[in-house]
């Protein structure tokens, strides 16, 4: 596989990673040759990492710090025994008051900062009124942008050790109805409008349904974010609970932090599946903590000193893991808006305006940007990293990053998900780049991948498991008593096993190819095949927008199935589907080889930006989706209809 660039020895020493790993040295005795030794260490002797990361990060909490879990089977969740902490008071320790925590801004331009002693304030100020309300274990949810006021409202829940759950503002009723229907929050705090590509969009017929469809609320916060002094009266004719955030807010200067157990519920999340409604996921404030501290920490190497940004709504786990960036002190940029608004160019010029260091975005993203024909248009100087996430990051996508952004830069392509609140593989800001690759496995995360026979396998495709317990499991699914719906969705293919559904190669440098989602896995001739390996085949065709690959069932096998998005003015001719079929074939095996490919108007997103191969996939079976707000752009799906 080949280096695309490498760290030199000063910036490897300066590196977060480095210290612990001397840190390690002084206080154990541990020296490690090089990383696979240091990883192999944290799974092997999973209670010594931990409690390491807890005592090197300072991590406040109460209770036995050497034994933080005592079965490291997926039996139930037994971390942080006879611990108690509170998240929100972690998030807010460090930060100093006049250093800067948050940098709003919006595609309108609109833009706000608030120091981390502002922050503090503004949370003590909703946590006066709130306490009213809602008490340890309540829920407090938010349908709104993502901006400050978001994060405040985190705070000031998890602070009295409520749990917190939100999604984006631009979910319709059913979408938040089906999410909030079943976490019941006592309290909402949403918008009245947002913006989104120069465009308003009023928000106030939607939450009249919502708030008649939510019979748990027992208060309505509205934020006038866009300074629009909006009528509330709409709202206020189906609910008397309906206030306006600056209304609400109490002059009480002190923030209460509630000591919870380890294993207290933190956030709710959903996934984002199209056969039914979501599933309601519950984290632990622990080890939310934990994994965040570490992955922010030892994999992304965030400091005080330093600027994080990622490209995310409130509805996606990414967004709750930038803002565990306040653990560290560090300067958190918030960006709502389209990033196409007025031009890519512009949205991306936003890491040098705020000097950003780290880069958060997505291979969708990326690939918009290059058909855009952006050049290397800025020094961008401050910036060390890009993050990437969402989906495979492809191989011409680190060739475009490091021929037109930065040539200087590590490339971190992460990944996990919502199920995990965290990641599996990541960046390793000490070791080098090589194309196509995900630079390391997370610390103490026992990630191996399983053949068809169930052996663990190097160099080799396979299935995507974690054979021990780790912090950021799940603690429950809600409405799932027995358990057997969280068996049934990680422990079912490998009993004892967490099996994420994800189809992964381990490298022999320890380094991970991901191949797509395992259960969008084409099986033609009964051989497995990753749909990622087709895209990056179809990915340098420049006439080709975008593509998506699926099975299709006939005859007791499955047929590969392409389809394709044309740039504007091209057609498919059969000259096009032959030159696709020779360069897939060419560069892959004939297997590879779509028995069909077809144009088509769109391709369907989920609003965290991945591909729904799923999705497509059951229309061509003529199966139902059941979650359509799942889908960002869902009217692309009726034309699969004729393709079954």
């Amino acid at each position: 596989m080949e280096t695309l660039w490498g760290p030199n020895q000063e910036r490897i020493d300066s590196t977060i990673l480095a210290d612990y790993q001397k840190w390690l040295e002084k206080k154990y005795q541990l020296n490690f040759k090089d990383y696979g030794a240091l990883h192999k260490w944290s799974v092997e002797e999973a209670n010594t990492f931990w409690s390491s990361v807890v005592e090197y990060f300072d991590i406040s909490l109460e209770g036995p710090k050497d034994n933080l879990c005592d079965d490291f089977s997926f039996k139930s969740y037994s971390w942080g025994k006879d611990i108690s902490l509170n998240f929100a008071e972690n998030l807010l320790k460090k930060g100093k008051d006049s250093d800067i925590a948050l940098a709003f801004r919006h595609e309108s331009g609109l833009s706000k900062d608030l120091t981390f002693g502002a922050l503090k304030n503004e949370v003590a100020a909703l946590q006066g009124t709130l306490k009213q309300t809602i008490g340890s274990g309540d829920v407090v949810a938010c349908y709104m942008p993502n901006i400050p006021e978001t994060v405040s409202t985190m705070l000031a829940a998890t602070a009295l050790g409520a749990q917190f759950t939100s999604t984006s503002a631009d979910f319709g009723v059913s979408g938040v109805v089906d999410r909030f229907g079943q976490s019941k929050p006592k309290v909402l705090v949403t918008i009245a409008s947002y913006e989104y590509n120069g465009k308003r969009y009023s928000q106030l017929e939607k939450l009249k349904e919502i708030i008649e469809k939510l019979p748990s609320l027992e208060k309505i916060i509205v934020v006038d974010f866009l300074g629009e002094s909006p009528d509330l009266s709409p709202l206020i004719s189906v609910s008397d609970k309906v206030v306006l955030w600056s209304d609400y807010l109490s002059s009480n200067n002190e923030i209460e932090f509630v000591a919870m157990p380890f294993d207290a519920p933190l956030y709710i999340m959903y996934s984002s599946g199209t056969t039914g409604k979501p599933k309601c996921i519950v984290h632990s404030a622990g080890g939310t903590l934990l994994q965040h501290v570490k992955e922010l920490g030892l994999h992304t190497n965030l400091s005080s000193d330093k600027t994080i940004f990622f490209f995310t709504t409130c509805g996606w786990m990414m967004w709750n893991w930038l803002v565990s960036s306040l653990f560290f002190g560090a300067k958190t940029v918030l960006f709502e808006g389209s990033p196409g608004y007025p031009t890519l160019k512009d949205f991306f010029q936003i890491i040098e305006r705020e000097k950003i260091n780290y880069f958060g975005t997505s291979p969708k993203f990326l690939r918009a940007l290059e058909d855009s024909g952006y050049e290397k248009d800025f020094q961008l100087e401050s910036l060390e990293t890009i993050l990437s996430t969402g989906a495979p990051l492809l191989p011409e996508q680190y060739d475009f990053i490091y021929e037109k952004i930065k040539s200087d830069c590590s490339v971190s392509s992460i990944s996990g998900g919502t199920d995990i609140i965290g990641c599996f593989m990541l960046g390793l800001p000490t070791a080098p780049v090589y194309k196509g690759e995900i630079q390391a496995l997370g610390l103490g995360m026992n990630v191996q991948a399983l053949d068809e026979f169930g052996n663990a396998v190097i160099d080799q495709e396979g299935e995507l498991v974690c054979a021990k317990s780790f912090p950021s499991r799940p603690l429950y699914f809600l409405s799932d008593d027995s358990g057997e719906r969280i068996k049934d969705a990680y422990f079912e293919t490998y009993p004892g096993l967490w099996h994420h559904g994800d189809f992964i190669k381990i490298t022999p440098h320890g380094g991970v190819l991901v191949y797509g989602r395992s259960d969008a896995t084409l099986n033609p001739g009964g051989v497995r095949i990753g749909t990622a390996e087709i895209y990056r085949q179809t990915e340098p065709i420049s006439w080709i927008e975008d593509g998506l690959c699926v099975g299709r069932q006939r005859d007791g096998d499955v047929e590969v199935v392409l389809f394709v998005k044309l740039v504007d003015g091209v057609e498919l001719t059969d000259d096009k589907v032959a030159m696709i079929k020779k360069e897939i074939r060419a560069k892959t095996t004939p297997r590879h080889v779509p028995k069909d490919i077809y144009s088509i108007q769109g391709i369907p997103y989920t609003r965290s930006g991945k591909k729904m191969e799923l999705a497509v996939t059951r229309i061509l079976a003529g199966k139902e989706l059941k979650n359509i707000e799942a889908v960002a752009n869902p009217e692309c799906l009726e034309e699969y209809k004729k393709f079954q």
